[in-house]
């Protein structure tokens, strides 16, 4: 039986939220923008999850559904206008290739060793710009930015702030200071092909899919009821069971030090961490050799949004590791349904098969 081990690339959709999606699937097929009945009943369906999803967010703003959080970015800084946008090294792809593609010279700030943001660069960097994007949680290296501090810095300097929370969004509180908040599905136990744009009150974005303009904030496109309903399931979840899943991940983390032993380092700040999230280095290790020997436990050697792009982590290179440092690094991600149990036989196999590969060299 395989071990899953890969929550920073997705999560195991909870029962409860296939639970809430399966009517919509199997009989109630309405569109939820269509006047009569049946589309009104699915369109409340949609306004109860988008409420629940609420309850993890700032007051004082809108959810406006996507596709994705990918999508939620993309409109994020490309709504936001033409002037200068200040990012970080380390954010998702979705913010650095958004940036790069409609700016010639974009601003992107690097990051000390532990992975933490310097709040003064920011507030230099911002003046002029007219969106800060900075990540709550990162997706490779679990450090959590000081969001609050970055984001009163580029208020300072004039800019809006986005704030990429999909790794954080349930776990880890969003500073209410934020402007614009991309939040996604399928990281907190719900269905993919669906995510939001969190969107401060007063702020206008220009739209980035055009049509029928369905949802109030002016993005178009059918929603499915679904996918909204488990999203919604999802959330709820996140909130009624936030305790319980901080503690059984706090013990996971300590249980996955111990079982790894000496020979590993971990990579970014242990401190300011998300405890889900560990990712460790060992010198000289083949990853794509352990990846093969172990092929009934999932973990990761990156991003998985970068999977087979043969590049070292932009991310691990951005923290100042070297090309071998990084190519040398592996993410173990866990959660809520991973077994005190089944981690540490995964940890031990791996452990095991990474020094076997020193005696073996």
């Amino acid at each position: 039986m395989s071990i899953y081990l890969d929550y920073q690339a997705t999560t195991p959709l909870a029962p409860e939220a296939l639970a809430a999606m399966l009517p919509w699937l199997e009989k109630q097929h309405a569109n939820p923008h269509s006047a009569h009945a049946e589309g009104r009943a699915a369109k409340a369906a949609i306004e109860v999850a988008r409420a629940e999803i609420a309850k993890l967010l700032p007051p004082g703003g809108s959810i406006s559904f996507t596709s994705g959080a990918t999508e939620a970015i993309n409109w994020a800084i490309k709504g936001a206008g033409r002037d200068r946008t200040v990012t970080f090294a380390t954010e998702h792809a979705a913010v650095l290739d958004t940036v790069q593609a409609r700016e010639d010279d974009p601003q992107i700030l690097g990051v000390a060793r532990d992975g933490l943001a310097d709040p003064d660069e920011v507030k230099a960097a911002a003046h002029g710009a007219a969106l800060s994007a900075v990540m709550l949680v990162n997706n490779e290296i679990g450090v959590i930015q000081p969001v609050a501090v970055l984001a009163e810095q580029a208020h300072a300097a004039g800019a809006l702030v986005l704030c990429d929370a999909v790794q954080g969004y349930g776990r880890v509180t969003i500073p209410e200071t934020c402007d614009l908040i991309a939040i996604s599905a399928h990281k907190i136990h719900g269905p993919k092909g669906i995510g939001a744009l969190w969107i401060r009150d007063g702020i206008d974005l220009a739209p980035l899919l055009h049509g029928g303009g369905q949802e109030a904030r002016g993005r178009s496109g059918t929603l499915s009821p679904a996918l909204c309903a488990g999203f919604g399931a999802a959330a709820r979840l996140m909130r009624e069971r936030r305790e319980q899943d901080m503690v059984h991940v706090e013990r996971l983390w300590a249980v996955a030090l111990e079982t790894l032993g000496e020979g590993w380092t971990v990579n970014g700040s242990t401190e300011h961490r998300y405890r889900g999230n560990l990712n460790v280095r060992r010198d000289g290790l083949d990853v794509s050799r352990l990846m093969s020997d172990l092929r009934d436990i999932s973990f990761s050697a990156g991003s998985a949004c970068a999977s087979g792009s043969g590049r070292p982590s932009h991310v691990l290179r951005a923290i100042g590791l070297s090309d071998a440092e990084a190519r040398s690094s592996i993410r173990i991600g866990f959660g809520r349904y991973t077994t005190e149990s089944e981690l540490i036989d995964a940890l031990t196999r791996i452990d095991d098969a990474a020094r076997a590969q020193r005696f073996a060299a």
